[in-house]
């Protein structure tokens, strides 16, 4: 009699760490399919009517579109900063969008501009991007990836992209109720770069660097006209 009850109180104990565990299974894949929820128009080439609605909710300076799933739905934060980046390479709008589509890279920007000073969009501003290696920052700031013209040695950028660079930041500026951009030359700044939040990186390169003053001058001038 004794072994019997024994038996059923482990059988109960057995139950009870089964039932535990198929609930935490279950509260675990609904968590994994919520989480992994997107908007309907991540992932895929956009309508024309969705495109027009990226543009009215984000820079009217948009001339392509391909949302990418690499983000966090939605920032945490108000934007409050600008981050540029450089491509590293010679990249075209429609490229990096198929780089930026890739979930296995783990990487995205809000905003692109190419050799020719053409914008593209990927992760919508109200969306948290994934560029600065600093979720923290990228919370608040919109990022911004610039093609170069040249591959190595200083990185150099078109003048066309610099123009289209500066035209972006003012109207982020604009909308988002940002008075003045500063480049500090470190995180104190409103205007920051990807090598300020990591140190294996020289990300966006000694030319755009060398730029950032000048940039920041010139958006400036653009918000008190």
């Amino acid at each position: 009699m004794r072994e019997k009850m024994k038996a059923k109180r482990f059988f109960d104990i057995w139950l009870l760490l089964a039932g535990f565990c198929i609930a935490l299974v279950v509260i675990i894949g609904l968590w994994y399919v919520l989480s992994e929820k997107l908007p309907e128009n991540v992932g895929r080439e956009l309508t024309g009517e969705e495109l027009n609605e990226v543009i009215a909710a984000n820079s009217p300076l948009i001339e392509y579109a391909y949302l990418s799933s690499n983000a966090d739905f939605p920032r945490k934060n108000k934007i409050d900063r600008i981050t540029i980046h450089h491509m590293a390479g010679i990249t075209s709008l429609e490229k990096i969008g198929d780089l930026f589509a890739q979930r296995d890279r783990q990487a995205s920007a809000n905003y692109a501009i190419d050799i020719n000073g053409k914008v593209g969009c990927y992760v919508e501003e109200k969306n948290r991007a994934w560029t600065s290696s600093n979720g923290e920052n990228d919370n608040r700031a919109v990022t911004i990836e610039v093609s170069n013209d040249k591959i190595g040695d200083d990185w150099h950028v078109s003048e066309a992209s610099i123009c289209a660079l500066v035209e972006l930041c003012a109207d982020i500026c604009r909308r988002n109720n940002i008075e003045k951009l500063e480049f500090t030359g470190d995180t104190n700044g409103n205007l920051t770069i990807h090598s300020m939040f990591s140190d294996k990186t020289e990300c966006p390169g000694p030319y755009l660097k060398s730029r950032l003053p000048d940039i920041a001058e010139a958006v400036n001038r653009k918000l008190s006209e």
